[in-house]
């Protein structure tokens, strides 16, 4: 990565920020502020592109929010294809603010004043409803609605009340109030509907009986009974739905029409704006303009060329390599397409920071390898390939999908492979329900004298062997990853003291304990040779980490007996299948005729909540092998990712020539 400036006669910035906008090779901002220069501010333009961006952003939420949406898998799959809409390359910002100018002036007044009138309806239908509801509660008592409040003569008060009692206690100390009530709930919480009619001389006490013990109801003050309201709301609520539909469906159709137009505007004055907004990030003197920013040091040419090209010589640029500190350059994190599910996962933890050693490729191998180990079930695998194949092939229009059906192609590839050398299927389905005999095997092999399948069940001693030998390999991967990454920084101490002193200790370690805990039989030239490699790594990490060395050589041994779990969460998968298994293949017997309609279901709806709760443990501690086993040996991160100033459409192309269409 190169720190790049650009410095440029003021006349000729405006093509030059298209350009790099067009190319997006250089990530843009100030690295080093240069004495007696002043920061740039936004363009002139760029409050009339955020007024433009606000306008067609409140039509397009109103015309998008008339859309049906997708429910359940639908809304989260979304599998629709995007129509792009063709604009021409040679389009000024005149003409697009013209263009923008000329859309809003014919349908945004109309499209504002149909959604408020929407929304008045929806108000005066929300307010009918409620009505209806409180007045339901008074059907059975004949007055008039207008009769509540108070008249020369009388007060009248109608609401509910959880307290009747204490409402009865209070009348009874007045002389000319009346009470009439209705209970509209049952249960621990009873509800009653109140009518409090008195004398206007005890208003007063009405007033407060009121304000303690009811909720009173806001109802129209209308010369109709509490049955005839309700026929009355009834008709009028149809009325005024049926308006705001009328309306609704003059909105769909100018949706249909306009909402594509619409989006591809909004994206251009999104992207005017992105280079209106970016001469921030300038500094100026009183001719010129300085460009600062990061560019990949393979692309420097590149921006050379354009640059001069669009400045007619007029632009001076300043190419120099960078150091991690103090720039903090960005990392420019490239991974091939079918690893772009593995970038997300690095990124769950953190970016490399610059010139770190990306961990990315083989991450996501140990992902998939540990994944398929841990899960091992050949049946599980089966399912998660076929899932992942349908989503790959027929959701192809979701790049997200897609993404992440690839990875799970592996994952399930990787399972069946496992489950097919450790004899399950299902658990033991293939021996116990179509051999009818639990002890066999699915199908036997040897292959060098190995004996295929491996019973996990039967051999775990060889499967945490196997295990263990994959977390020896992967933490030594780290190991080298760390002296590579050591040697590239040209910090040689720390490649022999931090990450080499372990190559020389794990050989001798090895034969050390061969020798002497599991009667390994070594001539006196290689054990010598084992205390000399012992002693050599010792004092590499005493030198690195001094005394407390010996405590990573305890936290490197726990490290490695995490790798345990590879056994551990096999074996679950296993157990937890077979005994599914198992009592699914009694069922028939203990309960006749029904128990064969049952055996089908219970397998299925077992085996499926085991595939799911295995699966994300699987997920998760092979995640947790990655970050804290192997990361631990070599990897730092906290940079963040090169993001380069550049052009990114969704809802437009370029082509050469003509108009928005």
């Amino acid at each position: 990565m190169n720190k790049v400036s650009i410095i440029a006669h003021r006349r000729y910035v405006d093509d030059i920020v298209y350009k790099l906008h067009e190319i997006g090779l250089m990530e843009i901002r100030i690295i080093s502020k240069i004495e007696d220069l002043e920061r740039s501010s936004e363009h002139p333009d760029a409050d009339v592109c955020n007024s433009y961006e606000i306008r067609l952003t409140r039509i397009i939420d109103i015309l998008k929010n008339l859309r049906s949406k997708p429910k359940g898998l639908k809304s989260i799959l979304k599998t629709g294809s995007i129509e792009n809409i063709e604009i021409a390359e040679e389009e000024t910002p005149e003409e697009l603010y013209s263009q923008i100018e000329g859309v809003l002036s014919s349908l945004e007044e109309d499209i504002l004043s149909k959604d408020s009138l929407i929304q008045k309806f929806n108000e005066e239908i929300s307010k009918l409803k409620e009505i209806r509801r409180s007045v339901k509660l008074l059907i059975g008592f004949d007055f008039l609605l207008s009769d509540q409040g108070e008249s020369p003569f009388l007060v009248l008060k109608v609401g509910e009340t959880e307290n009747l009692d204490a409402i009865k206690r209070e009348i009874e100390k007045l002389e000319y109030t009346a009470l009439f009530s209705k209970a509209i709930s049952k249960g621990k919480k009873r509800k009653w509907v109140v009518i409090l009619v008195s004398h206007i001389s005890e208003k007063e006490g009405v007033e407060k009986i009121s304000r303690s013990f009811l909720n009173l109801f806001d109802l129209p003050s209308i010369k109709n009974t509490p049955k005839e309201v309700l026929v009355k709301t009834k008709k009028e609520i149809q009325e005024k739905i049926k308006e705001r539909d009328d309306i609704i469906k003059q909105l769909k159709a100018i949706s249909e029409r306009y909402l594509q137009v619409l989006l591809a505007l909004r994206e251009q004055i999104q992207l005017e704006k992105q280079r209106r907004t970016i001469y921030k990030d300038f500094m100026k003197t009183d001719h010129t303009i300085i460009i600062q920013g990061w560019v990949p040091e393979r692309d420097i040419e590149i921006l050379k060329k354009e640059v001069d090209r669009v400045s007619d010589g007029y632009a001076a640029i300043i190419s120099e390599k960078t150091s991690e500190n103090p720039d903090n350059p960005p990392t420019l994190l490239e991974t091939p397409r079918w690893a772009y599910s593995f970038k997300t996962l690095l990124q769950l933890f953190a970016i490399p920071r610059y010139r770190e050693v990306n961990p990315t490729i083989p991450m996501g191998i140990f992902f998939i390898i540990f994944f398929g180990f841990m899960l091992g079930d050949a049946g599980y695998g089966l399912v998660i390939f076929l899932l992942s194949l349908f989503g790959y092939i027929k959701l192809r229009y979701s790049i997200l999908i897609k993404t992440w059906s690839f990875l799970g192609i592996w994952l399930g590839i990787s399972t069946i492979i496992v489950g097919l050398l450790t004899n399950s299927f299902f658990g033991d389905f293939i021996p116990r329900f179509i051999y009818g005999d639990p002890s066999k095997s699915i199908y036997t092999m040897n292959i060098g004298g190995v004996t295929l399948p491996l019973d996990s069940l039967k051999e775990p001693i060889t499967i945490l062997t196997i295990g263990l030998i994959l977390g020896l390999i992967h933490l030594n991967l780290g190991i080298v990853l760390g002296m590579y990454q050591a040697f590239h920084r040209k910090e040689y101490k720390k490649m022999l003291t931090e990450h080499g002193c372990w190559i020389p200790l794990q050989i001798g370690g090895v034969i050390l304990i061969g020798t002497f805990i599991l009667d390994w039989s070594f001539n006196f030239y290689i054990f010598i040779s084992a205390i000399i490699l012992v002693l050599i790594g010792v004092i590499l990490l005493f030198v690195n980490s001094g005394p407390i060395g010996f405590f990573d050589i305890t936290g490197y041994v726990g490290d490695w007996l995490s790798y345990a779990r590879l056994l551990a969460l096999g074996l679950a998968t296993a157990g937890m299948a077979l005994a599914f298994n198992v009592v699914a293949s009694i069922i028939p017997s203990l309960i006749p005729y029904i128990g064969i309609v049952l055996l089908p279901i219970i397998l299925i709806v077992a085996h499926l909540a085991n595939l799911l709760l295995q699966s994300l443990g699987a997920g998760v501690h092979s995640l947790r092998l990655q970050y804290v086993e192997f990361f631990n040996r070599f990897y730092e991160g906290g940079g963040h990712e090169f993001s380069p100033f550049k052009i990114k459409r969704r809802y437009t192309q370029i082509k050469t020539g003509g108009r928005i269409r």
